[in-house]
Parts: structure tokens; sequence; C-alpha cells
């Protein structure tokens, strides 16, 4: 298992540096003249050469991905180009917010989607329907259309929720649960129906498996057999899946954020992007792929407890 591990650590240090070079190479060559957005058309070429020489955008590419290097790993991603705050002092807290967001989803999804998915492959009828219907809406209707139905019915309509903004849950617990609610529920539908459907398919195949049947043979209940056993060997799948989910919840939530005006790494995205603040981009791609290295490497953990034969991969 220790063995496993640093594989995997290892293949996540070397795909940061590679996802790091990539992004800060694509963000160079197409950044444009990133001193004339800043200043504006008015700015002189003096005023331009000036600003290009402090942000260091005269020095070579590999000088200046290496001194934005030397910071990164160190998680000090220098000034804001567009900002008067560093970049870490925007980031951290919007990325607080949206983690917040996509792990509550995550968390709701899962428990929903176990639930679902073991009850239609195990008694199907009305309930297998439910699933099948669930996946046909969440991969067919667009999570920023199902934000827009949320908001429209139960902000507005039926004002039980917040429509717009973010309260922090050290604040005011019940203020935090009415602005986050409709976020959550609009991000969940999709990853709730590709687990579900996951969850269904694994636990209907283990059903059918010779070691069920022998273990009902030595007088097993069906549901300790489900529950123990079934469960466990279709965990892998449905826990890659659900990696899966969360890598897509966070780009998913750019929109979602900004319909719903929650301080996240959304619109800091957006912002940052359409001014070509590379400090501010890079830092969110770190702090992006990061989780996502650290999400994907708890989930091999999982999947190797579950089923050995992962730890040979």
């Amino acid at each position: 298992m220790l063995n496993f591990t640093l594989r995997r650590v290892f293949n996540g240090i070397v795909m940061m540096v590679a996802v790091s070079f990539l992004a800060y190479f694509l963000l160079y060559i197409g950044a444009g003249n990133v001193a004339r957005l800043i200043l504006g058309l008015e700015a002189t070429p003096e005023q331009i050469n000036e600003l290009n020489e402090q942000l260091g955008l005269n020095r070579p590419f590999i000088e200046q991905f290496l001194t934005w290097l030397s910071g990164a790993v160190r998680l000090d991603f220098g000034a804001s180009w567009s900002m008067p705050e560093t970049v870490n002092e925007v980031l951290f807290p919007r990325l607080g917010v949206t983690l917040t967001i996509v792990a509550l989803t995550t968390l709701v999804a899962a428990i929903i989607a176990i639930v679902l998915g073991t009850l239609a492959a195990i008694h199907g009828g009305f309930v297998d329907r439910i699933v099948q219907f669930l996946g046909l809406i969440g991969f067919a209707v667009p999570g920023f259309l199902v934000a827009f139905f949320l908001v429209t019915l139960f902000a507005i309509q039926i004002p039980i929720f917040n429509a717009v903004g973010y309260t922090d849950f050290s604040e005011n617990p019940s203020e935090w649960a009415k602005s986050i609610t409709l976020p959550v529920a609009a991000l969940a539908l999709s990853a709730l129906a590709a687990v579900a459907q996951q969850v269904r398919g694994s636990v209907t195949d283990a059903i059918n498996m010779d070691y069920v049947r022998t273990l009902r043979a030595r007088g097993l209940s069906f549901n300790r057999v489900v529950y123990k056993h079934v469960l466990r060997n279709a965990g892998g799948p449905a826990l890659s899946i659900l990696g899966v989910q969360f890598v897509g919840m966070l780009g998913g939530s750019v929109l979602v954020e900004q319909i719903f005006a929650i301080p996240g790494l959304g619109p800091y995205a957006v912002s940052s992007t359409a001014v070509s603040d590379i400090p501010a981009v890079m830092g969110l791609v770190v702090v992006t792929a990061l989780v996502v290295i650290v999400v994907n490497l708890i989930i091999d953990l999982l999947s190797a407890a579950l089923n050995p034969k992962v730890r040979l991969s």
C-alpha cells in the first residue's frame, strides 16, 4: 500500500509541474499587450514600457516562469496585476467558498445516488424508473438551466431560499443554509444522475456473480450479502465516477457562482482571464489542479482499500 501511495504522489507532482508549465506557456503566448489592457487605451508608450519592466514582462519566458515557480512552490502567487490585493488574499477565501459548495454537493449526491442506485438494482420497478428518469434529466439539462429554474421557483415565486449572495457559516448558520441550498441543488443533479446509474449497474452485476449465490447458499441473508459484500465490490466504479463528477463540478461552479452571485473561484476566474492577469490565472490553475490531484489520490486510496487488485496498477 505504501508503494502504491508513493507512486500516486509522484505522478501527482509530475502532473502538477506539467500543468503549470503548459498553462503558463499558453498564457504567455496568448496574453497580448498586458500593460495596454491594464493601463487602458490612453496610456503612452513610455508608460507601457515602464509597466512591462515593472511586471517583468520584458524578460525571457523561461526566466519569467522560473521566477513565478519559485513563489508557487511556497503557495505564494505574488501580486495581482489587476487588483490592489495579492493573489493569495483574494484566491484562498474564494477557494474556501467554492470547495464548500462542491464538497457539500458531492456528499449529497453520493448519499442519494448510493441509496437510489442500490434500491433500483435490488427492487427495480418504480425506483428503477426514477433512476432512469434522473439519468435522462441529469445528462440532458444543463446545470445553469436547473439553476434558473430553482431560483425562479424557490427564491422568487416561493421565497424560501436566497436568490443571490453567500453568507459564511460562522456568521449565521441559517442564512448560510439558505444561501447554499440552491447552488448545491443545481450542481448535484447531473452528479447524482451519473453516480446513481453507475451504482445501479455495478450492484446489478455484482448480485449476479457466483460468490453471491455461494454466500446465499451458506445461509447468509440477502441484505447482509448486499450491504457487506456487494456494495464493497460495487464501490470502486462508483468512487471513480464520483471523482470525475467532483472535477466536473469544479468547472460547473463557474456558471453557478455567476448566476447566484457567490464570491467563489468562478467570478474571479472570469475577471482575471478578461484582463490577462497571469499571476491570478496561474494561482487559479495551480490550486484547482492541486485539488483535483488530491481528490484523485483519495479516490485511488479508497479504491485500493476496497479492492486490493487496484494496488497492482
